[in-house]
């Protein structure tokens, strides 16, 4: 295991339990790492995932959260700490309540918010507290090529992700002293069930405006969630990366 990218990492990812998220997990397991991952339930891969890292002598927790629910979500980053320091944290969890603005309410609107950003800001201000102690550290906010380019029907979303840019490019300045490095990750069409939902016509339109010509795969995200947790992006920070075969470039 000794030349595995994440040989003896602890790494905690946010909605880990499905999509992106999982695909993370899988990708930093099987990389040496062990994983905690927090989400409303557990993924169904959950044994298999955990047996892959028991192999390599690591470990897979699960800890039910709803990363909206901000005293929850300060408890379980602050339990995962008191077990062992975290090296990469990947704040994944994101959910979409589409519509016009004109219709759009309130709640939905922060559910979007306290979801897609303010859980990241939670778990970040933790995280990043012990990390610029050891001076060492990684972190990757999954954000989205819409809250780079905007996206008509989905402004609490946009806002979110844009903020997520915003708050990536920000937390970079003030840790890098340090040695803790924070980047971003924007995917575009991804194959997920978040996407699945969208309408046949709708997903030809999207398709369309991809110069690679088809949607992007959770393990090609993961990939580079994986370059970006370790050493081979030590000089990286304050970084966004699109992951959308070319569409918002």
């Amino acid at each position: 295991m000794g030349s595995a990218l994440l040989d003896g990492k602890n790494c905690v990812v946010t909605g880990g339990s499905k999509g992106i998220g999982l695909a993370i997990v899988e990708a930093f397991v099987a990389e040496g790492a062990s994983v905690e991952y927090f989400s409303r339930s557990r993924a169904a891969e959950h044994d298999a995932i955990a047996a892959a890292a028991a192999a390599n002598g690591r470990e897979l927790l699960w800890t039910a959260c709803d990363v909206s629910d901000a005293a929850a979500l300060e408890a379980a980053v602050e339990a995962s700490i008191a077990r062992g320091p975290i090296d990469v944290a990947v704040n994944n969890a994101g959910v979409t309540r589409d519509g016009l603005v004109f219709r759009m309410s309130l709640d939905d609107w922060r559910a979007v918010v306290d979801t897609n950003l303010t859980s990241a800001f939670i778990v970040s201000r933790a995280v990043a507290r012990t990390m610029i102690k050891r001076r060492s550290g990684s972190v990757i906010n999954v954000a989205s090529v819409v809250g780079i380019t905007g996206n008509g029907g989905q402004t609490n979303y946009a806002a979110s992700k844009a903020g997520l840019i915003g708050f990536t490019k920000s937390l970079a300045k003030e840790v890098a002293s340090r040695g803790v490095r924070v980047n971003a990750i924007a995917p575009g069409f991804i194959d997920t069930a978040m996407t699945e939902a969208i309408p046949a016509e709708a997903k030809a339109r999207l398709l369309a405006q991809i110069p690679l010509g088809r949607a992007g795969s959770a393990a090609e995200v993961a990939s580079v969630a994986l370059f970006l947790a370790s050493g081979m992006s030590s000089y990286v920070s304050g970084e966004v990366i699109k992951i959308d075969g070319g569409m918002a470039m």
